[in-house]
């Protein structure tokens, strides 16, 4: 299938898992998501990767996000993976990783990339909202572990900028000032929303105290 794009609906599945069948939509609930890929298991970027995942159990809950990474290895060889992550890394996998040995999920979100290698996946990461919309996509090659700071980044502001006429400016962290969107120009909303008030850098370009969330 065509890659998915900001927007679309997540695609559904059941599918085995290192805690057993996971029914994706349902399993997700009312929750954000992030669904991440690995080539495969044993490998030693991917262990850095759910090592470093697991260690962020509390920044994902604090945000409503659930984790759910995917290997296209079976349930066996993700449980014996599992206690290698927990030794080496120094903490514990708290989060389902599923064992698409027979690629349904990896055809769903297109995450084989023949020109890369013909059997193992990508490093893709999937940013799913509640209403269970894919947010956010983004692809690294096999060699290149993923930045879970800027993941996190990702989710702060998508979740900003849902509830609030804003954006967030290049290399935005969780606190800064926010840009106003140009679309609001009535003064007496400008003021309602932002009771901080804002600077006008530019017409186009207005900058405020970040909302409360």
């Amino acid at each position: 299938m065509a890659s998915l794009k900001l927007g679309d609906t997540a695609p559904d599945f059941t599918q085995d898992s290192s805690i057993g069948p996971i029914s994706f939509h349902e399993w997700l609930g009312d929750s954000w998501g992030i669904l991440f890929s690995h080539p495969a298991d044993y490998t030693p970027v991917c262990t850095t990767e759910l090592g470093a995942t697991a260690k962020l159990a509390d920044e994902f809950k604090k945000r409503n996000v659930k984790v759910l990474a995917l290997s296209v290895d079976p349930v066996a060889s993700h449980h014996g993976w599992i206690k290698d992550i927990n030794e080496t890394q120094g903490t514990t996998v708290n989060f389902p990783i599923l064992a698409d040995a027979d690629r349904k999920v990896s055809t769903l979100y297109d995450l084989i990339h023949p020109n890369a290698s013909a059997t193992t996946t990508v490093r893709s990461v999937f940013v799913i909202d509640p209403h269970k919309k894919v947010r956010l996509t983004i692809t690294y090659p096999a060699s290149t572990g993923r930045n879970f700071d800027e993941i996190l980044r990702v989710i702060d502001s998508l979740q900003l900028t849902e509830y609030h006429s804003v954006a967030t400016p290049a290399n935005w962290k969780d606190g800064e000032d926010v840009v106003i969107v140009p679309s609001l120009t009535d003064p007496d909303i400008l003021k309602a929303k932002f009771p901080k008030g804002f600077k006008t850098v530019r017409p186009y370009l207005r900058l405020t105290p970040q909302p409360n969330k």
